[in-house]
């Protein structure tokens, strides 16, 4: 019996139990329920990375989970389209579902991560339950973006292109579901960033927009961070294998470093 579809969520429990005869994957996409501007939908952060994992689920032999959409999101406080966790509530969230899917007998638990503000927690909730799921159990975040080269990562995002409702996300979005973008309503805004004197802006970044709530709402007035009138379906394509490679880079690396590490006692 082959399941016939790569979700968890449409699967029967006889597929499930099939499935786990021979694999022991699962990728479950995280993303969050924010504003992506005027133009892009509330779920952007979930759409893009549960596509890509529907995408690659078939090469790393894995199955891929109902998405977590409800996360860390506190720098939009202030927009309306929001819906978020407290921190201790989305870790505890993380913590509970690395324990039920090892239950439920997976090897490998992956959280594909489509939202920045998300990563650290998603880490230290798997180390909080690490001693509960078993030595033979890996729990891990990969953010899909993680193992684009610098290069690459530069013509797509940073400080000149932006990072949130910006010409990547958008046309991912455009190329996921074109109706789900207001075509109308595409803008560019850019926060009022001062010129840096230091190469690592993201440690400015993290003190500013982390720590912060409402930081997003504070620096922009619309919610786009970027610019994004130029976004096009087939641009959206193009990042979304730039991104697939990118997941499956990372997710290979990573099983090259366990498989490397001397036997667990």
């Amino acid at each position: 019996m082959k399941p016939s579809t790569v979700f968890l969520g449409e699967m029967t429990n006889p597929e499930l139990e099939q499935f786990l005869t021979t694999h022991h994957t699962v990728i479950i996409p995280v993303g969050a329920t924010e504003q992506h501007g005027p133009h892009s939908p509330l779920a952007t952060d979930v759409l893009v990375p549960q596509e890509i994992a529907r995408r690659i689920a078939p090469t790393v032999g894995a199955v891929v989970a109902p998405p977590l959409a409800y996360t860390l999101s506190y720098p939009h406080v202030g927009f309306t389209g929001l819906v978020h966790l407290r921190i201790p509530t989305f870790m505890a969230v993380i913590e509970d579902l690395c324990v039920s899917f090892a239950t439920m007998g997976m090897k490998r638990i992956v959280f594909l991560n489509g939202h920045y503000d998300n990563t650290y927690a998603i880490a230290y909730a798997c180390a909080m339950a690490a001693d509960k799921i078993g030595k033979d159990v890996k729990a891990f975040p990969v953010n899909y973006w993680d193992g684009i080269p610098p290069e690459v990562a530069s013509q797509w995002s940073g400080l000149k292109k932006g990072l949130h409702a910006h010409t990547a996300e958008v046309s991912v979005i455009m190329a996921i579901n074109p109706d789900l973008v207001d075509k109308d309503q595409l803008n560019a805004e850019f926060p009022p960033f001062p010129d840096y004197t230091i190469a690592n802006i993201g440690a400015v970044h993290t003190a500013f927009f982390f720590t912060s709530p409402g930081s997003v709402h504070w620096a922009t007035k619309s919610g786009t961070w970027g610019e994004a009138r130029d976004s096009t379906p087939e641009k959206g394509e193009e990042y979304l294998k730039i991104c697939e490679k990118s997941t499956l880079d990372v997710l290979h690396n990573i099983e090259l470093t366990f498989a490397a590490m001397p036997p667990r006692q």
